[in-house]
């Protein structure tokens, strides 16, 4: 990660910063990270791969609260 990564956070985001910045590292890869570290907290990286199976999941319903919890706890 450089100084120069843009992040960016979506306009739907509320006023506490609670949510996530995406951006493009020039290496092609994904990074996300948690908007209320303030640059300061850790940062996911995904491929091009990762990244398209992620927001297909999310997509789908696939990653919504509590979905498949139980089978998790078993």
């Amino acid at each position: 990660m450089t100084k120069s990564t843009t992040w960016l956070k979506s306009s739907r985001s509320d006023a506490n910063d609670n949510c996530v910045e995406v951006a493009r590292f020039a290496c092609g890869r994904i990074a996300v990270r948690d908007s209320k570290q303030h640059g300061r907290g850790p940062v996911l990286e995904f491929t091009h791969s990762a990244w398209d199976a992620l927001l297909a999941r999310v997509k789908s319903g696939e990653c919504d609260k509590h979905r498949g919890l139980p089978e998790l706890l078993e």
